[in-house]
């Protein structure tokens, strides 16, 4: 289908006033932002405006009841200047998810995509050009129609806004294993991208920090002995030569990034095997000297590479280097850059100013 997507520009660009080697993290923002409403049972005026506050009323039902959802997703440029989205496709799949999980309505994909390809196009001066730097890319969606009442929302927004990042992670890192706090089990609402869940992950994220840790392993809600997924990332464990990832299951995020990992993967001859693990098994391992290396990845880590975990008064060392968890970043890195053949056609290249 096609799209009339009005666009308003805005007089002078922020861009020349950011320092593209210090950007600070997620309070820089592009000067547009993509906006599209729900109102009479069908999503209407797409459009592109100068970024600005967007006024809500205060019984806007999701600051009430939580029908917010979102993505986060990159966009890079290739070695001759073009910009590039990664797998867009996947992220806009996942939405309608994660929209559908939380009683919203679905957005047109190939809406979510041009839009996506519109801003892109507009704000390219603002992408970063550094190794492991990118403009993230923030789509979300959200219920503003005013009512005090308990069922789903008949107006919403959908918003797409940009902000340029630098590396998340640029030392190894450091769990810590929540044994009272959970973040899902199968029939909640783990498996959407719902804001609520990273507003449950806040205090135990605090709490892990408290302790010297970077992020919160999370275990399984029943026995809190399955491992389930990291903070902000899926999970990865090389034991004995084969990568072991937790199984979905109804409670785990469809990662873009983890499933793209474990085609790498699986492209350079590894074993990749998604089954239940848990946290004993891994001190066994470490114990045993198989366990060889762990990263965790996600879109704005991308790759993390993973020392120790901790759990109540234990440490469980991981390992000092991963070898396959670079080799596979730099992979990555290099097919969102253009750098290397991208022979599973995850690419969208914006060869020219579409606005």
């Amino acid at each position: 289908m096609s799209y009339t997507i009005e666009i308003q520009k805005v007089a002078k660009s922020k861009v020349e006033d950011l320092d593209f080697d210090h950007i600070p993290l997620g309070t820089a923002f592009t000067d547009h932002m993509f906006i599209c409403d729900y109102a009479n049972g069908a999503w209407d005026t797409p459009r592109i405006v100068p970024l600005e506050l967007i006024p809500t009323h205060p019984a806007a039902m999701a600051l009430h009841y939580g029908q917010a959802i979102f993505e986060g997703m990159k966009a890079t440029v290739d070695t001759h200047g073009n910009p590039m989205l990664f797998r867009a496709d996947k992220n806009a799949t996942r939405l309608n998810f994660s929209a559908d999980r939380m009683g919203m309505p679905s957005f047109p994909e190939d809406l979510f995509v041009e839009g996506l390809k519109q801003l892109v196009a507009l704000e390219r001066n603002w992408i970063p050009p550094q190794d492991g730097s990118a403009l993230y890319l923030r789509p979300f969606m959200y219920a503003d129609e005013p009512f005090i009442g308990m069922r789903a929302a008949n107006n919403y927004k959908f918003i797409i806004m940009a902000s340029p990042a630098g590396p998340f992670f640029t030392k190894r890192i450091k769990l810590y294993a929540e044994t009272k706090y959970i973040r899902a089990m199968a029939g909640g609402t783990g498996e959407a991208k719902a804001a609520g869940n990273y507003a449950a992950a806040i205090r135990p994220t605090e709490i892990a920090k408290s302790k010297g840790y970077d992020q919160v392993l999370w275990l399984d809600a029943v026995e809190h002995k399955y491992i389930q997924e990291v903070g902000t990332m899926n999970i990865f464990f090389k034991i004995d030569g084969k990568f072991i990832t937790p199984e979905r299951k109804g409670a785990i995020l469809d990662g873009i990034t983890r499933m793209s990992v474990i085609d790498i993967l699986r492209h350079k001859g590894y074993e990749v095997i998604e089954r239940p693990i848990t946290i004993d098994e891994i001190e066994k391992a470490s114990n045993n000297g198989i366990l060889e290396e762990a990263f965790g990845t996600g879109t704005a880590v991308g790759i993390a590479y993973i020392q120790e975990i901790g759990i109540d008064d234990k440490t469980i060392h991981v390992s000092d280097k991963s070898p396959v968890g670079l080799d596979v970043n730099d992979t990555l890195n290099a097919i969102k850059t253009g750098k290397t053949e991208d022979v599973f056609n995850w690419m969208i290249k914006i060869e020219k100013e579409l606005v």
